[in-house]
C-alpha cells in the first residue's frame, strides 16, 4: 500500500509542467549551491564538465531559469490559449533531457564537449516549440515575444559552450532580466489590482502605459546589444537608460499598496532588483567596481526573489488550493532577499568575501529548503478540487 501510494504520488508529478519542474527547480537550488561552494572553498576535486566557475555560472544561469521558465510558460500557456496540458509520458520525456543536462555536467569531465552541450542544447527547443505551437494556433501574437526572447537564450547558451569566457553568460542575464519583466509586467500589476479590487479598494493610480512596455523592451534590446558589443561606453549608457524605464514602470504600479499580502509583494521587490542590476551593470561596465555584483544581484535577488514568488503562488493555484501561503513561506522570500542584499555587499568588500559567500549561500538554500519542504506535499498529492492536473 506505502509504494503504491509513493508510485501515484510521483506519477502526480507528470500530471501538469510545473509541478516535477518546479521541484526539480528546487532541488537545484537546495543541493547546487553547496557543491559550488564545496568547489570554491576545498581541495575536492569533483569531475565537473566545465571548469568550477564556468559550471556555476551555467547551472545558475541556464539550468535553474530553463526548469523555471518551463514550469512556468508550460502551464500558463494552456491557460493563455485554452488547450490541453503536456503531462504523462510526453512530460516525463520532456523532464528527462533536463535531467541527462544535470548529470553530464556535473560527471561529464571525460565526456567530449560536443556531447555535453547537445544535451543540454536540447531542452529550451522542447520548450519553445511546445509553448510556441499552442501560440501559434491561438494565434496570439503578443505572446510571440516570449518565444523569441527564448531563442535569443538558447543562441547565448551555445555561445557560451563554444565560448565561456565570451560576454554570454552576461548577455543571457540581460535576456532573463528581459524575460521576467515582460513576464512580472504582465502577471504583477494585474494581480496586485485584483487583490485590491477585492479588497474593496480603489486601483485608480495603477498604470501600464503602452508606449513605456515598447520602451523598456528597447532599452534592453539595446543593452544586449552593447554587452555583446563589449564596448564599456555603450553598456553603461544603455544600462542606465533601460533601468530608469524599468523604475519608472515599476513604480507606477504602485506595490507598496500590496504590501500586506506576501504573494503579491514578493514580485514587487524582486523586480526592483532588475533596475538596480542594470545601474550595477553600468557601474561595472565603466570599471568602478567588479561585475560580481550586478550579476549577483540580477541573479539571487531578480531571478532568485520573481522566480520562489511565482512558483509558491502557482502551485497553490493550480492544484485547487486558496492563495495563502505555507506556514515558512514569508521567512523564505525574505532569505532571498537577504541573501541578494549580503551577496552584493561582499562584491563591494562591504563584508568579508568568504563569511558574505557562506551566510548568502545558507540563506539561499533555507529559502528553495523551505518550498522544498511545504510544497512537496503539494506537489505530489492530486488536485483539491478534483480536477484533472
Amino acid at each position: 500500500m506505502v509504494l503504491r501510494d509513493v508510485g501515484r504520488g510521483a506519477w502526480q508529478l507528470f500530471g501538469y509542467p510545473f509541478r516535477i519542474f518546479f521541484l526539480s527547480l528546487a532541488v537545484l537550488a537546495v543541493f547546487w549551491i553547496p557543491l559550488w561552494v564545496t568547489v570554491v572553498a576545498s581541495p575536492l576535486t569533483l569531475p565537473l564538465a566545465l571548469p568550477g566557475y564556468y559550471w556555476h555560472q551555467h547551472e545558475m544561469v541556464f539550468a535553474f531559469l530553463h526548469v523555471a521558465i518551463g514550469g512556468f510558460l508550460l502551464t500558463a500557456v494552456c491557460v493563455w490559449t485554452g488547450t490541453q496540458r503536456t503531462h504523462g509520458r510526453a512530460l516525463l520525456a520532456m523532464w528527462l533531457v533536463w535531467l541527462a543536462g544535470r548529470v553530464v555536467m556535473v560527471a561529464g569531465g571525460g565526456f567530449p564537449g560536443w556531447l555535453v552541450a547537445g544535451v543540454n542544447l536540447a531542452f529550451l527547443p522542447l520548450i519553445m516549440a511546445d509553448a510556441g505551437w499552442r501560440i501559434w494556433q491561438a494565434r496570439q501574437k503578443r505572446q510571440t515575444v516570449i518565444v523569441a526572447v527564448l531563442g535569443l537564450l538558447w543562441l547565448m547558451q551555445l555561445g557560451f559552450f563554444m565560448r565561456p569566457q565570451g560576454a554570454f553568460i552576461n548577455a543571457a542575464l540581460v535576456l532573463a532580466m528581459t524575460l521576467m519583466l515582460v513576464i512580472g509586467g504582465r502577471i504583477t500589476p494585474n494581480f496586485s489590482m485584483a487583490w485590491l479590487r477585492n479588497q474593496g479598494l480603489s486601483t485608480q493610480g495603477v498604470r501600464i502605459i503602452p508606449a513605456l512596455e515598447w520602451g523598456v523592451l528597447a532599452g534592453m534590446g539595446a543593452t544586449l546589444l552593447a554587452v555583446l558589443s563589449g564596448h564599456g561606453t555603450a553598456i553603461a549608457a544603455t544600462a542606465l537608460v533601460a533601468g530608469a524605464l524599468s523604475l519608472i514602470r515599476i513604480v507606477l504600479w504602485q506595490g507598496w499598496r500590496v504590501r500586506s499580502e506576501p504573494l503579491l509583494w514578493i514580485l514587487h521587490v524582486s523586480l526592483l532588483w532588475i533596475p538596480a542590476g542594470l545601474w550595477l551593470l553600468a557601474g561595472s561596465a565603466a570599471g568602478w567596481w567588479s561585475a560580481t555584483v550586478w550579476v549577483h544581484a540580477v541573479g539571487v535577488g531578480g531571478m532568485g526573489g520573481l522566480i520562489l514568488g511565482v512558483i509558491s503562488r502557482v502551485a497553490l493555484g493550480h492544484t485547487g488550493r486558496a492563495l495563502q501561503l505555507p506556514r515558512g513561506m514569508v521567512a523564505a522570500f525574505a532569505a532571498v532577499h537577504l541573501a541578494a542584499v549580503i551577496r552584493v555587499a561582499a562584491g563591494f568588500g562591504l563584508v568579508p568575501w568568504q563569511a558574505g559567500l557562506g551566510a548568502a549561500s545558507a540563506l539561499w538554500i533555507a529559502a528553495y529548503g523551505l518550498f522544498l519542504v511545504r510544497y512537496f506535499p503539494i506537489l505530489t498529492a492530486p488536485r483539491v478540487d478534483g480536477r484533472p492536473g
